[in-house]
């Protein structure tokens, strides 16, 4: 009876190592800020956020005065040390849509935390070429895996 039993937890054990998932790809995407660049590269003249807002709503009564188009993407993942890991952006604009969007990528270096802030930039030619933004739409690849995603509220 006992080697029964030894035979019946083994076999327990070994299905349950085989019935376990591989684990997705986890990550989130906490924040996505987009602004707006000067003729200089900044998206502000001082560290105050309130300097910021203001310096970002004259940018945009003044669209000549703007450069490109700078996504500000914070996010975390779990093991990211140790794996690729791939921003995505995908725009819709006056001049593209929902269906073939304009896509701009970024790899991702190793972070230091858990948490990290990446921006992927639309600047010179391509962003004149954009048009305005419509509604765009943030995705967080860990090992070729979606992770996260998050998107404005018009996608």
């Amino acid at each position: 009876m006992n080697r029964l039993n030894l035979c019946g937890w083994l076999l327990a054990l070994l299905w349950g190592i085989a019935a376990t998932p591989v684990q997705a790809a986890s990550g989130r995407i906490l924040k996505v800020l987009p602004h707006y660049l000067d003729q200089a590269g900044r998206h502000t003249l001082s560290p105050s956020l309130f300097d910021r807002d203001a310096y970002q709503a004259e940018l945009r009564r003044h669209p000549e005065r703007c450069s490109g188009l700078r996504y500000d993407i914070q996010w975390k993942a779990q093991a990211a040390r140790r794996s690729q890991v791939k921003l995505r952006l995908e725009l819709v604009t006056t001049t593209t849509t929902r269906d073939q969007p304009l896509v701009l990528e970024e790899a991702v270096k190793a972070p230091t935390g858990w948490r990290r802030w990446t921006a992927v930039t639309l600047r010179g030619t391509e962003y004149r070429a954009a048009g305005e933004i419509i509604a765009w739409r943030a995705s967080l690849f860990v090992d070729g895996r979606l992770a996260a995603m998050q998107r404005s509220f018009l996608w």
